[in-house]
């Protein structure tokens, strides 16, 4: 099954560079699995006791998880996955 994953900037270092990734998952908790499987150091960063950090946003065909099952989120093959961190700003 293959699903597109957006990798952002800041984590491109642990996908050698690529911005985009491909893997099949049945949900977001097995997707995050398989990518710290792939890329090593990817689970700690997206995760904390497997629950999504709150200050990463992730999306799947543009719909954020938090209002859809979060980590329980279904996926399916053609699915693209948006992974944003979350960008604090202001005074």
């Amino acid at each position: 099954m293959a699903i597109k994953v957006r990798i952002p900037t800041p984590l491109q270092k642990l996908t050698n560079g690529k911005a985009e990734v491909e893997c099949g998952a049945k949900n977001i908790a097995e997707l995050v699995d398989i990518l710290e499987k792939d890329y090593p150091g990817m689970k700690e960063r997206l995760s904390d006791n497997g629950k999504i950090r709150r200050f990463i946003n992730i999306y799947v065909n543009e719909e954020d998880i938090r209002f859809l099952n979060k980590e329980e989120t279904t996926l399916k093959e053609g699915d693209t996955i948006s992974i944003v961190p979350a960008i604090a700003g202001g005074r």
